[in-house]
């Protein structure tokens, strides 16, 4: 029987993280930064090499864009490609945590979609938690804000907005007009898929980034956060584009519906300082 296209994405993203897990146990003691760096690299490699061969064997037409592969520019006239990050979270998995994540999405053509494509078929992948995060999931339930605790925003360990606090101060005060009166706190989580499952996991509301960074890093966690129902996009709301001649999403925000555009709003106002 052939497999579908989300079936190839789980099935690939569920081995390239179990093949993470079995090398991080077997590397022996991690004890200084260059046997850290060492285990990554090691990671980094193996877990691409296994993923293109893969999806070579099931779907040899297609193109993949991986972060550890060369960019082939033939996959800007492609109709389908894997857009890939074989160990997402590098930093983290290196630290022996577990919030790191292997990203699998495939960016089918549509010239009617923002950039001229669609993602289908997406998987972050979380060998340490035991979890996979599909396009195909079943939804969870709506949510509002939290009534026992702070709102939290996910961002980055060592590249947050430089706006991040004027924005939480901000969206502190707004929330608290409309009756929430336990703040905004600030999460720290590796992988960005590892970000979004917070979100999904009811452990957070949103995520923010405003650094930049490759499409691979966010394309796989955006599919499984469209699919859910929560708010996907750059800052400003606009759509984000894939399989783009340079790979690369200047920002990014992910959140419940209930507190996107609030978020975005203090964002906004962080950066006119305040207006």
């Amino acid at each position: 029987m052939t497999s579908s296209d989300m079936d190839v994405s789980a099935s690939v993203a569920a081995e390239a993280g179990q093949l993470l897990l079995a090398l991080r146990e077997s590397f022996g003691p991690v004890d200084d930064k260059e046997r850290a760096n060492e285990l990554r690299k090691q990671a980094d490699r193996a877990s691409h090499e296994l993923i293109v061969e893969r999806l070579a064997a099931m779907r040899p037409g297609d193109v993949v864009l991986s972060e550890e592969g060369a960019d082939d520019p033939v996959r800007l006239t492609a109709d389908r490609v894997w857009i890939v990050d074989p160990l997402d979270g590098t930093w983290e998995y290196g630290q022996g945590r577990i919030d790191f994540a292997v990203h699998v999405v495939l960016w089918n053509r549509d010239p009617q979609a923002p950039g001229g494509g669609v993602l289908t078929a997406g998987t972050v992948d979380l060998p340490a938690q035991g979890l996979s995060r599909q396009v195909a999931d079943a939804p969870l339930p709506t949510r509002g804000l939290p009534d026992d605790r702070a709102v939290r925003i996910v961002a980055s360990r060592t590249r947050p907005p430089a706006t991040l606090d004027a924005a939480v101060a901000l969206l502190s005060e707004t929330l608290a007009e409309r009756g929430h009166h336990h703040g905004v706190e600030v999460m720290d989580v590796g992988s960005v898929g590892a970000k979004v499952n917070e979100i999904l996991s009811g452990r957070a509301e949103a995520y923010v980034h405003d650094t930049g960074f490759y499409e691979w890093d966010v394309a796989a966690p955006l599919s499984v956060a469209h699919a859910q129902g929560l708010t996907a996009s750059h800052v400003d709301m606009s759509p984000i584009a894939f399989n783009q001649p340079r790979p690369y999403v200047t920002d990014l925000l992910v959140g419940i519906p209930a507190l996107a555009e609030d978020l975005r709003d203090a964002m906004r106002r962080a950066a006119a300082g305040g207006a």
